[in-house]
């Protein structure tokens, strides 16, 4: 867990911002970079700091993004970042929690957690970076791409038919669901902020171009295809006109709410409210020390 102290007197704008010279392992014109700037976009304007805040993520170049702004980071293992940032969120209940990463990361190796986290509806919300492809391992075919597709893995094309999740989330009658896209960090930088003020499990996909190893996906194959919701006054708490919505796409791809439940989040089921151990992170050795000697 890393965290920065920020001057009382730095705009938070600026509090939300990496240094200029921070490395970034990013291409020149990944969809990623557009996805940064509307997250900081986002929190900044809901008025919040760094430290009221958690972000935990995988692995992945998508799941790499809460490096590159300043904030609580948890960084752990591929495809198990939704149960950590559901322990984090039960521990610390005045947090902002919110987990971050990839097609590959959330649908593939942490395919059984997302499901979980879909069932249960605890507020956290989950930003998932959509290029149809992995990235960081140069290239393979994730369970969003769609069937045909010619990667390193799948020469002759994918077989399968890709995975639709948020046709799920509607399914499984998840809080909030919603969809933006990189090339328009405004867009999707308000659904973000209606993404965290939901209480229960906010799905945000965002659909990027990644400039390597999908050639198919552009950012211009996006552009001639999505349209807003809100153009087509969209119901979002209709579940079966929004479960459809889930599954459109081609032609046409809608962004925007596409679905927002009215059940009860998790944390609210509980009936009561968990406080932390303790706010004073000097406390936080010795209290790791008593819980592991619990466990001895």
């Amino acid at each position: 867990m890393s965290s920065t102290r920020i001057p009382a007197e730095r705009n938070l704008a600026e509090e939300w911002a990496r240094p200029p010279d921070a490395d970034v392992a990013w291409c020149p014109g990944c969809g990623n970079f557009g996805i940064r700037e509307a997250v900081k976009l986002a929190l900044s304007e809901l008025g919040l700091r760094p430290e009221q805040t958690c972000f935990v993520s995988g692995i992945g170049q998508a799941a790499k993004a809460p490096h590159y702004i300043r904030c609580n980071l948890f960084n752990g293992l591929h495809g198990r970042t939704l149960p950590v940032a559901a322990g984090i969120k039960l521990a610390n209940p005045g947090l902002v929690v919110l987990a971050e990463g990839g097609d590959g990361d959330g649908y593939a190796e942490g395919a059984n957690h997302f499901l979980h986290a879909l069932r249960r509806n605890l507020d956290v919300t989950y930003l998932v970076h959509d290029n149809q492809i992995y990235g960081l391992t140069k290239g393979q075919t994730s369970p969003t791409s769609e069937a045909g597709m010619k990667t390193r893995t799948t020469p002759c094309g994918a077989i399968e038919p890709a995975f639709r999740p948020l046709a799920l989330a509607v399914m499984m009658d998840t809080g909030f669901v919603a969809r933006g896209f990189c090339a328009r960090p405004r867009h999707l930088a308000d659904i973000i902020k209606l993404a965290v003020q939901h209480r229960g499990f906010s799905l945000v996909e965002i659909l990027q171009n990644c400039v390597s190893f999908n050639h198919v996906n552009t950012a211009k194959w996006y552009s001639h295809r999505v349209y807003d919701l809100a153009d087509e006054k969209h119901d979002p708490t209709d579940r079966d006109k929004a479960y459809l919505k889930a599954l459109e796409w081609g032609d046409r791809i809608p962004l925007g709410v596409i679905y927002k439940s009215s059940r009860k989040s998790y944390d609210e089921l509980l009936g009561a409210t968990i406080e932390p151990r303790t706010s004073d992170p000097d406390r936080v050795p010795d209290l790791l020390e008593e819980l592991l000697g619990q466990l001895r």
